[in-house]
């Protein structure tokens, strides 16, 4: 996609046990379309992501969740893989972020387990989502109606469900920035 987003911020929110792919496919998107991504993470130093459940590389963590401000970034990503997302769920700060997020009207992007934290933020009900099928009933539990499509839309809400879905998943993003 030619989409420019120039001068776009775009957080990224991910941890140890992010799958990789779903972390670099879209940060590459939004770089190579001129926006400007940042990884945040629950803890500082170096995150390992996972390709399935392999060890792959790591990255860098730019800024912490407890110190990450909604209103310094035009958009938000939630990578999956299995442990990523239930680690965020589980820290506060993540949580928090998450929920403000999702307060602002701006984009927020989530592939495959990453939807686990928006059920955690309280902020699913009434929307219209896809994951990775074993999310299906926290989702619907939690007051979504869950759809098995490659990429879902609900307002601000941009959904996939796997590492397959991830060129859908980064072209919604960039048209919602």
């Amino acid at each position: 996609m030619s989409t420019s987003i120039q001068g776009k911020r775009v957080a990224f929110l991910a941890t140890d046990g992010v799958e990789e792919v779903e972390y670099t496919e879209p940060r590459k998107a939004v770089e190579g379309a001129g926006g400007r991504a940042e990884l945040v993470s629950i803890k500082d130093g170096e995150i390992q992501a996972v390709n399935h459940m392999d060890k792959a590389g790591t990255y860098r963590v730019e800024r912490k969740a407890g110190d990450a401000d909604p209103a310094d970034y035009d958009a938000l990503v939630l990578p999956g893989g299995v442990a990523n997302p239930d680690f965020l769920r589980a820290d506060p700060d993540a949580v928090r972020f998450v929920r403000e997020f999702v307060a602002t009207g701006k984009p927020v992007a989530a592939i495959c387990h990453g939807p686990w934290t928006l059920v955690e933020a309280g902020v699913v009900a009434g929307r219209t989502l896809t994951s990775w099928p074993s999310l299906r009933t926290d989702l619907t539990n939690a007051g979504a109606t869950w759809v098995d499509e490659q990429v879902h839309v609900d307002g601000q809400l941009i959904t996939s469900r796997k590492p397959d879905d991830l060129e859908a998943f980064s072209d919604a993003l960039l048209r919602a920035l």
